[in-house]
């Protein structure tokens, strides 16, 4: 996990602020020129602040301005104007398509890559264990300390291990060390450049990064520009969304601004957890073992990229039933078919998920917390001050605990055992590392039998990168709203709906 992650820092506020303006021109009905300003409104300053110049911080949220309106980054558009471009795209071909997470290459400072460095902590002791351990020779003894010939070395961390002072410190560049797929390479600059084939979008290096080099497309402008229009917008909301916006904004107060934004209805996706974890559960008891080894949850939609590019030897063995998202907005359109809905979340791999010919239908819109909250700037609503009287009913305890990791595998196991009379041994994989390993053990034979959890964001779905949270204060957050659920399991859920939902 991120050692960012949690913390306002520039990097948060910049972005906060490109989220915000874009926000207000979509509910202005602003003129494309207007674009041409946000720069110079966020960096008015006339010295450079965080940059070498204050040339090179305006470009920089010029691109972010660009992938804001979910316009590709590209590089011969960087010395023009924002209005440039713009008003074509949003003319004729303002949808979001791949890839959604990149690197603003001239925001990037080329950060070292993995390597071991001795520092001044070395004490220039007698022993040298660390060149005694050293498999390839690369340590030297200069003037009684110890030197790395960066050359030779392989990384093992064997010196770093040895050494009594710990004066030998790993350093990697953070995005690459947030990746647990290894999509992060080097560009022939060697600034950091992702490789699409392996990224699985879980938006990880996007907080990572302590230059804010890499960004996602937003739907923030679309959205807004529909609601605008008078259309009829209905969210789904993700259960993680609960203490995203601080202790004094009840969930209920959360769902009354929605309404007041403009949206005709809110809905919570843990409605489509309850629904996931019984069809889950059904799959699970009809096919393992007898049809397939194992079961892996469809929960999160980078645990399936995972699944489809790096280990495709099991990707059959991932879940086919729709993921809790999917369910909630076919929930919300089977009774209004001409709707459009936003899903509200954490999670920027659920923007690709969207654009998949699967849930293009479904879901129309996608935007994270954070995006949320600017767009609450810009509209000027006050989250502490908005009535709110409707209590919200919509999910399980299960449903809603989603959220945390170990939540989705533990719904499923609990419909098992009421509906079933089955207890599944479980598997839980958190963090996108764990999850490669995981399923790389699922190959192997060894998980034969185990209901499969995956979480591509450490700590659950409350870690993902569109949080405004530090992970273990949303936990608890999900764990107190999760309390509040009037029905403890889904089978209890008045508000299913028994009618088979298509895939």
């Amino acid at each position: 996990m991120s050692k960012l992650k949690g913390i306002y820092t520039d990097i948060v506020k910049i972005r906060r602020m490109v989220f915000a303006e874009l926000a207000r021109l979509a509910l202005k009905d602003a003129e494309c020129e207007e674009f041409d300003k946000i720069p110079y409104r966020i960096i008015d300053t006339e010295e450079a602040t965080y940059r070498s110049s204050i040339f090179k911080e305006r470009a920089i949220v010029a691109a972010r301005v660009r992938m804001g309106l979910g316009m590709d980054y590209e590089t011969n558009q960087e010395h023009k104007l924002l209005s440039e471009g713009i008003r074509d795209f949003l003319k004729n071909d303002n949808q979001l398509k791949e890839p959604l997470v990149n690197v603003i290459r001239f925001a990037c400072e080329k950060c070292p890559t993995n390597a071991h460095f001795v520092t001044n902590n070395c004490r220039k002791c007698l022993a040298h264990p660390c060149s005694i351990v050293c498999p390839v020779d690369a340590i030297t003894i200069e003037e009684h300390a110890a030197v790395i010939d960066q050359e030779k070395c392989i990384n093992c961390g064997k010196c770093k291990e040895a050494c009594p002072y710990e004066a030998i410190v790993n350093y990697e560049r953070p995005c690459a060390a947030a990746c647990g797929v290894d999509a992060i390479e080097s560009d022939d600059y060697d600034r950091a450049k992702i490789n699409q084939d392996k990224c699985v979008s879980c938006g990880q290096c996007i907080i990572a990064c302590p230059f804010g080099a890499i960004a996602d497309k937003s739907m923030i402008f679309q959205l807004l520009k529909s609601i605008k229009r008078g259309e009829d917008v209905r969210a789904i909301i993700a259960p993680s969304f609960v203490g995203q916006f601080g202790p004094l904004v009840s969930a209920e107060k959360i769902v009354a601004a929605l309404k007041e934004l403009g949206m005709k209805e809110v809905r919570e996706v843990s409605l489509g957890a309850d629904f996931a974890s019984l069809h889950e559960a059904e799959l699970f008891a009809e096919d393992i073992p007898e049809k397939q080894a194992y079961l892996g949850t469809s929960c999160c939609p980078s645990w399936t990229y995972v699944a489809d590019k790096h280990v495709p030897e099991v990707k059959d063995s991932i879940s086919e039933s729709s993921s809790p998202m999917i369910f909630a907005a076919q929930s919300v359109k089977e009774n209004n078919e001409d709707s459009k809905v936003v899903f509200i979340g954490p999670c920027v791999s659920k923007k690709l998920e969207a654009l998949s010919d699967k849930v293009k239908e479904e879901v129309d819109f996608v935007i994270t917390f954070e995006e949320l909250a600017a767009i609450f700037v810009a509209a000027d609503i006050e989250l502490t001050k908005v009535d709110a009287e409707e209590e919200i009913r919509d999910a399980s305890y299960y449903g809603r605990a989603y959220a945390n990791a170990g939540g989705v595998a533990e719904a499923i196991r609990q419909n098992l055992k009421e509906k079933y009379n089955i207890d599944p041994p479980i598997t839980k994989a958190d963090g996108l590392a764990d999850c490669k390993k995981t399923l790389i053990k699922a190959k192997a034979g060894v998980l034969d039998g185990h209901l499969i959890e995956g979480m591509a964001c450490e700590g659950g779905c409350v870690g993902g990168p569109g949080t405004l949270l530090a992970t273990k204060r949303g936990a608890k957050y999900v764990d107190k709203f999760a309390g509040e659920s009037p029905y403890k399991f889904a089978f209890e859920n008045e508000k299913l709906n028994k009618k088979e939902k298509k895939e």
